[in-house]
């Protein structure tokens, strides 16, 4: 049986990795298919203290693993299905078949991205649909990619995408855009980057692989086709917290509820980083919440349940 176990390897999980392997505790990290979590989706990160000319997602992600494995953090390449944490020791069933025991348990899965939920998404998921650009823009070189979005991450990935497309087209539902202004400027002023606001996207085209994607006027209800080759969704997110149900408590969109240490209503077992409700998006608020959690856990740990309180916190507006 393990002394703690963490799953999920965003900036959450592999900080908890870090604190916990530094206790000695020795965690095991259920890291899924690839280390990083929504880290791997960041081209270029400019908001995370010490790097002055920034620092590429993956590559924080990698050195955030080193320094968890070099005080003992040990990864391993599966994802949870499923939990049982009413009574100790806590299980975490994973995808392999195998189940996993420890007397701590941090959760640290964060989000996935949301769909548009439009015909021709799911028919061409991997044949012109992408939600990651570091992951697929070298595919669309001096081609033309739709952009589906309007807030920071979407303006992001492209700029991301110019790099590679000929032409990178932002399509937003909205006559005006969420992002920064900052981000909104250097999009206004790119060449190879065009805006049409006001318009929802109906459908996507193709016959094999995307061609286009049909649009509709939100004022005016007329229709027309966008001619792309690619399109890449950015429309939100949403808690990687299925395998949980019945386990934790979740408010009603899925996200963990927990006190501001961490602790969920299973006494345990803490969350750490977007999955938790009321969080805010951002990779260093991420990191230090894994931290908390890790901090918590290992308070847990030394006194148990008796010195311990772990009354269900209260929901949080």
């Amino acid at each position: 049986m393990r002394e703690v176990i963490i799953v999920g390897s965003g900036p959450a999980g592999l900080s908890a990795a870090l604190y916990a392997a530094r206790y000695q505790r020795q965690p095991l990290v259920v890291a899924g298919q690839a280390v990083g979590g929504n880290l791997l989706y960041i081209s270029h990160l400019e908001n995370y203290p010490g790097f002055a000319d920034g620092i590429e997602g993956p590559s924080l992600a990698s050195a955030m693993q080193r320094q968890a494995e070099n005080f003992g953090a040990e990864f391993l390449f599966d994802s949870a299905t499923g939990v049982d944490f009413r009574q100790q020791p806590l299980k975490v069933e994973l995808s392999s078949g195998t189940v996993e025991e420890a007397k701590a348990v941090i959760i640290a899965t964060g989000t996935v991205p949301s769909k548009l939920g439009v015909p021709g998404e799911e028919r061409f998921m991997g044949r012109g649909i992408s939600y990651c650009a570091t992951c697929d823009g070298f595919f669309y070189r001096g081609k033309t990619v739709a952009v589906i979005g309007g807030g920071n991450s979407c303006l992001q990935e492209a700029v991301e995408l110019t790099q590679y497309a000929s032409k990178v087209i932002v399509v937003h539902r909205r006559k005006q855009l969420r992002a920064m202004l900052m981000l909104q400027e250097t999009v206004f002023n790119h060449p190879k980057i065009e805006t049409r606001l006001g318009y929802v996207v109906e459908e996507v085209l193709g016959d094999g692989k995307v061609t286009g994607i049909r649009l509709k006027d939100v004022q005016t209800g007329e229709r027309s086709e966008l001619p792309v080759d690619g399109v890449f969704i950015y429309v939100g997110s949403k808690p990687n917290s299925g395998f949980l149900q019945g386990q934790v408590q979740l408010d009603e969109h899925g996200y963990v509820v927990a006190d501001e240490y961490g602790r969920t209503s299973a006494p345990g077992v803490f969350v750490a980083g977007d999955l938790r409700q009321g969080a805010t998006a951002q990779v260093i608020i991420a990191a230090g919440s894994g931290a908390q959690a890790a901090m918590t856990a290992e308070t847990f740990l030394e006194q148990g349940l008796q010195a311990y309180s772990m009354s269900t916190p209260e929901r949080q507006s």
